[in-house]
């Protein structure tokens, strides 16, 4: 279980892939891995993945076929820039809001532009998560805990503040780059209960 508060930016350094799953292995500070070992997730691009080998500032995880399919990660290349975020521990003050770092879907950035000092991006959205995205409510966006700015045809904003643009990948995204999503679980639970009462 995550926050969505990320912790740095880690550097993407090697890929291994093979069809529809990658070996994947970043670098990332000291500080952030003292703790971390073999068996341990990390939301990398708010996709939580294990740890299946470490060394010095190196860890590395395996993307599987879902994971591949479901996120950007297809496009990622050596020498991008991720989000991380440990798995939140049971005594951390609990901010943010509750990601569980199972990807919903790829967005696409549509536009980007300034808003005074916050920066708004807006994304166009799978039409299958229609619902579970409204104005005022949490989204993960590459494991970032944002608020929905609007909602509306197709697309959503979001607006970060220049911390959250310094600190994360988000502020170097282009138009036309893919980001993972994570609707909020709230959002997801009361939709399938919704279409179960309908017969859906």
């Amino acid at each position: 279980m995550f926050t969505g508060l990320i912790q740095e930016q880690g550097l993407i350094s090697r890929m291994v892939k093979h069809q529809h799953n990658i070996k994947l292995t970043c670098k990332a500070s000291r500080k952030l891995l003292a703790d971390y070992k073999i068996g341990d997730s990390m939301a990398i691009n708010g996709v939580c993945l294990t740890c299946v080998a470490k060394a010095g500032d190196m860890f590395t995880v395996d993307i599987m076929p879902e994971t591949f399919r479901r996120t950007m990660f297809s496009t990622c290349r050596i020498g991008d820039l991720v989000n991380l975020e440990l798995a939140m521990s049971a005594n951390a003050r609990f901010e943010g809001h509750l990601v569980t770092g199972h990807v919903d879907g790829v967005a696409t950035l549509v536009q980007k532009k300034s808003d005074e000092t916050a920066l708004v991006l807006s994304f166009a959205f799978p039409k299958e998560l229609e619902g579970q995205i409204v104005a005022q409510g949490s989204i993960a966006v590459n494991g970032v805990s944002l608020t929905v700015v609007s909602v509306e045809s197709g697309q959503f904003s979001v607006s970060l503040i220049p911390h959250t643009a310094k600190e994360t990948n988000l502020a170097s995204l282009k138009k036309g780059d893919k980001v993972n999503i994570e609707t909020d679980i709230l959002a997801k639970y009361m939709q399938a209960q919704v279409s179960k009462m309908k017969g859906e």
